[in-house]
């Protein structure tokens, strides 16, 4: 499972009517709803130009008058709860944005990116109890909140990379005897431990490529010289290899997870990781495990698809104190991932040998791909509900 560096500002299409979010705008950028009402979003002019309102519907064109990039939100005067947040506009950028108001006080908070937060006057809106499908406003998340969850977080890898290190010399002792249906089964059991600890694999730098890398394109495990790691071991063990020819990419393997172990030590995962990982995980099980890309010939996609469920859990397990006040789909989440954990077990035989996806029958394909599918629909507002935002 590889890392897909995505952090989208605009996160619309990830909240859905959970918040409403614009694109990053620039220079000049703007839709022109006739309705839109002008604010001002500088610093000496936040929130200029909404003075009254009534509920409903609301459209602001939003100007940055300054010179420099800023952060705009729409938020709750008296609990700081977001409506709206528009990153990343750039100088004399105007931005539209469209949401819908109920009885409140309210006010625009412009944060440029090397100052302080200026507030904009409160507006308040009254007499609007009838207004039907008000934008549900959404508690921001600091980085000093996400610390506890990063910190539990990092404990669990650690305690796992002891065990991956384990595995691997399992694996290294097999190829050493010669005994390559052992190296078999120590190799997906130390690869199915890696494949868990995805929410970190942005802290683990060049090692995991070193680990856990896909061959470049265009080419096969078997044939990228440059590639080491689970899938270049995994392409000679089930390939027919000898064993003195695995022997070397299994020692380099078993000197990276060693290195990794030390670094790791003093590694940190980055907070924003944690969640937007929870989500990616599973994108990347998706597009690639369940499409068979990286099988390199062990044929074990859905071994890897459990270990993604799991690492899936894991990440989402220290945020449940913060989700659980912002989030109203989490316990559907964690029902989701129940329902696709179970529906891919019931692919490991009573051997312990997992079915290959070739195995499987066009309609099993599909009903994993859905299940999955669906999961992420669910997993997807945690990664916008977990990034941190500034405050007033």
């Amino acid at each position: 499972m590889r890392s897909i560096n995505s952090r989208n500002g605009a996160l619309a299409g990830i909240l859905g009517a959970a918040l409403a979010l614009t694109a990053c705008g620039g220079p000049g950028e703007t839709a022109k709803p006739s309705t839109a009402l002008r604010v001002s979003a500088g610093v000496d002019d936040c929130g200029k130009g909404w003075s009254s309102s009534d509920g409903g519907r609301q459209t602001f064109e939003i100007h940055n008058t300054t010179i420099a990039g800023e952060e705009v939100h729409l938020e709750n005067a008296a609990t700081g709860a977001l409506y709206l947040d528009v990153e990343s506009l750039g100088a004399d950028a105007r931005q539209s944005a469209t949401v819908t108001l109920g009885n409140g006080t309210y006010r625009f908070v412009c944060l440029p990116a090397d100052g302080e937060p200026a507030l904009g006057p409160k507006v308040t809106i009254s007499g609007s109890s009838h207004v039907a499908d008000v934008t549900p406003a959404l508690k921001p998340v600091t980085r000093n909140e996400l610390i506890p969850a990063l910190k539990t977080y990092q404990a669990w890898v650690r305690g796992r990379l002891p065990v991956l290190q384990s595995q691997v010399r399992a694996l290294e002792s097999d190829v050493k005897a010669g005994d390559l249906a052992s190296a078999r089964t120590s190799w997906l059991a130390a690869h199915q431990t890696y494949e868990t600890l995805g929410a970190a694999y942005g802290a683990f730098g060049d090692l995991d490529a070193a680990i856990n890398g896909l061959p470049a394109p265009g080419t096969t495990a078997l044939q990228d010289d440059h590639l080491e790691g689970f899938h270049r071991i995994e392409a000679l063990l089930y390939g027919g290899a000898a064993a003195g020819s695995i022997a070397p990419h299994v020692a380099r393997l078993a000197h990276a997870v060693a290195d990794l172990r030390t670094a790791f030590v003093s590694g940190r995962v980055d907070p924003v990781d944690i969640g937007l990982r929870s989500h990616e995980i599973l994108e990347n099980a998706l597009e690639l495990e369940l499409t068979g890309r990286t099988d390199a010939g062990s044929h074990t996609a859905l071994a890897t698809v459990d270990a993604n469920l799991t690492g899936t859990r894991e990440a989402l397990a220290p945020l449940r104190t913060i989700l659980a006040s912002r989030y109203p789909d989490l316990a559907a989440t964690e029902r989701a991932l129940d329902t696709s954990q179970h529906l891919v077990r019931t692919f490991k035989r009573t051997d312990g040998e997992w079915a290959p996806l070739s195995a499987l029958t066009r309609s099993q394909r599909q009903k994993v791909n859905a299940q999955i599918d669906a999961t992420l629909e669910l997993l997807a507002p945690v990664a916008a509900i977990c990034d941190p935002r500034r405050t007033a």
